[in-house]
């Protein structure tokens, strides 16, 4: 156990931290790899402490979207320096970043939902965290005749509005840094050329994530999602908010997903979840609320 006494300097990370951040997210066997580090600080902030030798044993990020809505996540301590309050400090000194009237939720891990409610968090809903081994395609009507194409440069401004609508707030900065990390980034389609949805893919080390996922309908949401998943070999991964899992929980299973948690989603500054329209099927990841 490290003494409290020992001198361990709270920082602001840059991209130089990058591989020091990915070996403390393995010390606590989390899988954060280069390019999802990249696009948390392209989209926010990172800080954490480092130690005398400079090795980083402690993290937390904050996502400012573009107008009242932040989100939190990487909260990670190195486990041979638990204890001491690093993980408070450094969470609030993400809070510290935000803008008085902005509403701050997180994705709770079990071990530091104590830590969350002392800092004022409150449950307001969850997610339902899906794991996938071997994708089984399903045959899909398409009763709608909605089309599926890669997205364009000159689809971007609708994709955004898409998604403030589903999310509850405007985060262009961070999509368009999430599309230019993309495996995939499909759009839809209805027959007037209208788009009505849009999903992306994320190739980490471990698992292809599937997300944001923003659809009008259950139909067109599951439509996206096998089209993301059916060519990859590997390990799949999709995180449902609580609202829209009844619509897909079935086809998701028979496609092979098998839900493994459901963390808690926690707000501050707020008493609710922000206003949304209901067509948010998947979210981009724990960490970008």
């Amino acid at each position: 156990m490290i003494s409290i006494q020992d001198h361990l300097e709270i920082c602001r990370f840059d991209r130089s931290d990058i591989q020091g951040l990915i070996d403390l997210s393995e010390s606590v066997g989390w899988d954060y790899d280069r390019r999802e580090i990249d696009t948390v600080l392209a989209s926010g902030a990172i800080f954490g402490h480092k130690n005398v030798t400079g090795t980083i044993v402690s993290s937390a990020a904050i996502i400012t979207y573009d107008s009242y809505i932040a989100s939190i996540g990487m909260v990670i301590v190195n486990p041979n320096y638990r204890g001491i309050g690093l993980a408070k400090e450094v969470t609030k000194r993400c809070m510290d970043l935000t803008a008085q009237h902005t509403k701050v939720m997180l994705i709770s891990t079990d071990e530091g939902k104590p830590l969350y409610e002392r800092l004022e968090f409150k449950t307001v809903d969850f997610v339902h965290k899906y794991i996938s081994n071997k994708y089984v395609p399903l045959k899909i009507a398409n009763a709608e005749n909605i089309t599926i194409e890669n997205v364009e440069e000159r689809d971007l401004e609708e994709i955004i509005q898409l998604d403030a609508a589903a999310f509850g707030d405007q985060r262009g900065q961070f999509l368009m840094t999430r599309i230019n990390q993309a495996e995939q980034s499909l759009v839809a389609r209805n027959e007037q050329g209208e788009k009505v949805g849009f999903g992306l893919s994320i190739l980490g080390s471990e698992n292809l994530s599937i997300g944001p996922i923003v659809a009008a309908d259950s139909i067109t949401a599951i439509r996206l999602i096998h089209e993301l998943a059916r060519l990859h070999k590997g390990n799949l991964r999709i995180d449902v908010p609580a609202n829209t899992i009844d619509h897909i929980k079935e086809s998701l299973q028979q496609s092979g997903f098998k839900k493994v948690r459901t963390p808690e989603l926690m707000i501050n500054n707020a008493d609710q979840m922000p206003q949304r329209n209901g067509q948010l099927y998947a979210i981009a990841a724990q960490i970008f609320g």
